[in-house]
């Protein structure tokens, strides 16, 4: 199986940011430990630029993607309109419980056109949506 984990804005600085919300470890260690518990092949993009997103959305010919919008899951219609032309199974996932945080995020654009949605688990959503991959081969 192949996966492709996109994320979003300002998930580069993971470990940096709001450790009470996204935890001390950044982005690249996780990775490494998530790679190490699945057989999946895991290809990884992190873009602060909607365009670059749409494009990795629309270039992937991988079995399923992962996608952490971060601030463009309530914003951006255009990578909403890009998941619902894609084929490729989309799963959204979030770090943070999105509706415990501010109400602006309590709206995900792109929930309506993704397969499913999980959110709150910390960096192990990440683990949930690879496991669901994985469930349905």
């Amino acid at each position: 199986m192949n996966l492709l984990i996109i994320n979003g804005p300002n998930l580069n600085l993971l470990g940096q940011r709001e450790e009470q919300i996204y935890g001390k470890q950044t982005f690249a260690e996780y990775l490494i430990e998530l790679k190490n518990r699945t057989s999946a092949k895991i290809d990884f993009f992190q873009s602060n630029h909607e365009g670059e997103i749409i494009d990795a959305l629309q270039k992937s010919n991988h079995d399923g993607i992962i996608l952490n919008a971060g601030g463009y899951t309530h914003t951006s219609v255009a990578i909403r309109d890009c998941i619902k032309a894609i084929k490729t199974s989309v799963v959204e996932v979030h770090i943070s419980n999105i509706t415990a945080r501010e109400e602006f995020r309590h709206t995900s654009l792109i929930s309506p056109v993704v397969e499913g949605c999980i959110f709150g688990f910390g960096l192990k959503s990440y683990d949930l949506a690879i496991k669901f991959f994985e469930s349905k081969n």
